[in-house]
């Protein structure tokens, strides 16, 4: 298997001790574990597929950890190396809360976490004389030198009830490698920031103070990283400003605050809280475009028509004055009634996102399409109640002007050439389809009736697009949705600038949110310098794109991890209870049931299915299938399901299969949500893309 330079390059890097087939290759890399107890290893080589190794391969690993995996077993039909891992170079966490139970002699320590993870062994000592069986402490692991014997660990707290909650974010938090508090240093960094704008600065930027400018944000937001301007230039033609917080004028290179951001490198979103990237004197104070105050802004701002259609464009620093605060809603109030303050400006800018949007769709766009479920908290942070919220036109509308100011910021990036070389830049990226996956998709979808072009990369996004519009509202969609996003690969920062096929936008980047994404802010400095034409040519921004893509995953595992808690929490209250669900996995173990009205997510085990038949797994239909009865059970298919457990120890829900003939009266929860319109994650302001 013949290599590109690239990858030669990175082979020497890793340890070789016979190539042949590159069995007994050592690589490097980070030990990914799902819930089914299976490991990956994602190397830091992005054209080196992920090594599949087995539970009894790893050792004295632990999810996360950063290790040194030998390859056993190499499969060249499927490209799938397989491996055992010989060494742990550096553990993501050493801390972990749980529950302890204790005997006579010693202890035993069972960490809260959905993947899987061994006991520990706790020595018994004074310490843990006075603690109650069956408490959730806070335990550090010792030591582990050996996976034929449990780790050992220490007790460095018990957990109050009342505390129960605050503990198990932080502990998600921690696990995912996110500190809850600043540094002194950091803090006193950002403190130390001055609020008055000094005349000086002003002078060096474009004055958008006299410019009708309002920001658009949820209802409970304080930091307010965006805001639109509008001015009328003739009958045809208008100027619409997209002005985001100049995060990079405070936030100076090799400074603490730069230091921390960039190891951060993302704020992370839970139910019940935010912890942000940068302090809040900093997100919600000196950034934040707030009204009636002067704010330093990097503005991207177009001379268009009321269609879209961009006549000119510039990008630069400015300062501007707020006029006004809108939420969401109140946007959405005034293109429903067509009344309301600024009524004319916000309809033209409605008109002007539709406009994008179809646009965007018609030229190659995915659309698909996701529901963004949200917990209602009591004062506590307990989960009482679900809604599920919907895309309308108000946040498409800051969402297309955000998108367009992303897409001509990365465009003029890639416009500029030093020494006849490119700019080294942030992009924003996202690849075509797996090969391997998109065909599995492909004959899967087939049958259900749907075809695809596959001649093009042009044509295999419109018959995606194709697809989920025949399939809205058939008992298909929901399959074809989950799976159709399965398919696709990951967006990631790189300065590899191959597009972004799902926006199918050629040049693309993260401008817009500097507040919350270190990316933005490399962004904003690099363009910064092209503008004052002394552009900055950085060799370790791979590095920096890579650590800032891993960062946002890790980001995204632990907001997932908090909502899967939030929804344990929240469906303890219906032990027992029925409820009807989608199948949304299915594996060799069992299937996985999201009930319709609580989107919560829970397991029927192949245990429980044993009573009814014995089921076999068929991997290319997504389904398990009776061998005596027949019976099926897939992804996408609607079931009745039992709420049997709700671990928080272990963010588990455990559902049992209820025969629809079985019941004559369901039980259904007190009303919780509303059902609403599918949200399009593509371009959200919480950019995911």
């Amino acid at each position: 298997m013949n290599k590109n330079k690239s990858q030669q390059k990175k082979s020497k890097k890793n340890k070789h001790i016979a190539t042949k087939n590159h069995i007994h290759v050592e690589l490097k890399g980070r030990l990914d574990v799902t819930r089914s107890g299976i490991g990956y290893i994602v190397t830091d080589n992005p054209e080196e597929r992920d090594v599949l190794v087995r539970p009894q391969d790893m050792g004295i690993a632990l999810d996360g950890d950063m290790v040194l995996v030998k390859v056993i077993k190499h499969n060249t039909s499927s490209g799938r190396k397989e491996g055992r891992i010989i060494e742990v170079l550096q553990r993501k966490r050493t801390e972990f809360i749980g529950v302890i139970s204790i005997s006579d002699t010693f202890a035993f320590f069972t960490p809260s976490s959905e993947k899987p993870m061994p006991d520990f062994y706790i020595p018994k000592n004074k310490s843990i004389v006075k603690i109650p069986d069956k408490s959730k402490v806070l335990v550090r692991l010792v030591e582990w030198t050996n996976n034929k014997k449990k780790p050992t660990g220490e007790v460095i707290s018990v957990v109050d009830a009342e505390a129960e909650n605050n503990f198990a974010m932080n502990g998600i938090l921690a696990e995912n490698g996110f500190n809850t508090a600043f540094p002194d240093a950091v803090m006193e960094e950002a403190n130390a920031l001055p609020e008055k704008i000094s005349k000086k600065e002003i002078t060096k930027r474009k004055d958008f103070r006299k410019t009708l400018t309002f920001t658009i944000d949820p209802v409970d937001a304080k930091d307010f990283d965006d805001a639109i301007s509008i001015k009328k230039l003739t009958n045809t033609w208008y100027e619409v400003g997209v002005h985001i917080a100049d995060v990079s004028y405070f936030v100076t290179p090799e400074t603490a605050l730069d230091k921390e951001a960039y190891h951060r490198a993302t704020s992370v979103y839970f139910p019940d809280r935010v912890t942000p990237m940068l302090p809040e004197h900093i997100s919600n104070v000196l950034c934040s475009l707030r009204p009636n105050e002067d704010k330093l802004t990097f503005s991207a701002v177009f001379v268009m028509n009321k269609n879209g259609k961009v006549k000119e464009h510039w990008i630069g620093k400015t300062i501007i004055h707020s006029d006004k605060r809108f939420t969401y809603e109140d946007v959405q109030q005034i293109i429903d009634e067509e009344n309301g303050l600024y009524k004319d400006e916000i309809l033209l800018l409605n008109h002007i996102a539709q406009n994008l949007r179809s646009e965007r769709f018609s030229a190659g766009a995915i659309n698909f399409s996701s529901e963004e479920v949200r917990f209602k908290l009591d004062e506590k942070g307990k989960p009482i109640g679900i809604e599920i919220k919907e895309s309308q036109p108000s946040h498409q509308l800051v969402e297309e002007l955000m998108l367009l100011a992303n897409k001509y910021v990365a465009a003029y990036a890639a416009s500029i050439k030093i020494d006849n070389k490119k700019l080294p830049f942030p992009y924003r990226i996202h690849d075509q389809a797996d090969e391997e996956k998109l065909k599995n998709f492909i004959l899967f979808a087939k049958k259900y009736g749907y075809h695809f072009d596959i001649s093009t990369p042009e044509t295999v996004a419109k018959s995606f697009n194709e697809m989920l519009a025949n399939a809205l509202g058939k008992p298909e969609q929901h399959v074809l949705e989950q799976l159709g996003i399965r398919t696709m690969a990951k967006a990631i920062y790189s300065t590899n600038n191959i597009g972004h096929y799902g926006l199918g936008f050629k040049n693309y980047c993260h401008f817009t949110s500097p507040i919350r994404r270190y990316p933005d802010v490399l962004v904003h400095r690099i363009i910064e310098s092209c503008l004052v034409e002394h552009p900055i040519m950085d060799k370790h921004l791979e590095e920096k794109c890579r650590h800032c893509s891993e960062q946002e995953r890790a980001a995204m595992d632990a907001e997932r991890t908090a909502n899967k808690y939030k929804q344990v929490e929240y469906m303890q209250q219906f032990l027992g209870e029925e409820f009807e669900g989608i199948i949304s996995g299915v594996a060799e173990f069992g299937f996985w049931v999201e009930t319709i009205e609580q989107k919560c997510e829970g397991l029927v085990s192949i245990q429980n299915l044993s009573n009814y038949d014995d089921f076999k797994f068929v991997e290319t239909d997504y389904m398990l299938v009776g061998s005596r009865t027949g019976r099926r059970f897939q992804m996408g298919d609607k079931v009745w399901i039992k709420v049997v457990s709700a671990n928080l120890d272990r963010r588990q829900l455990d559902y049992d299969w209820v025969l629809k003939s079985d019941t004559k009266k369901k039980k259904t929860a007190k009303p919780i949500a509303t059902k609403k319109k599918k949200k399009s994650n593509v371009g959200q302001k919480k950019e995911k893309n």
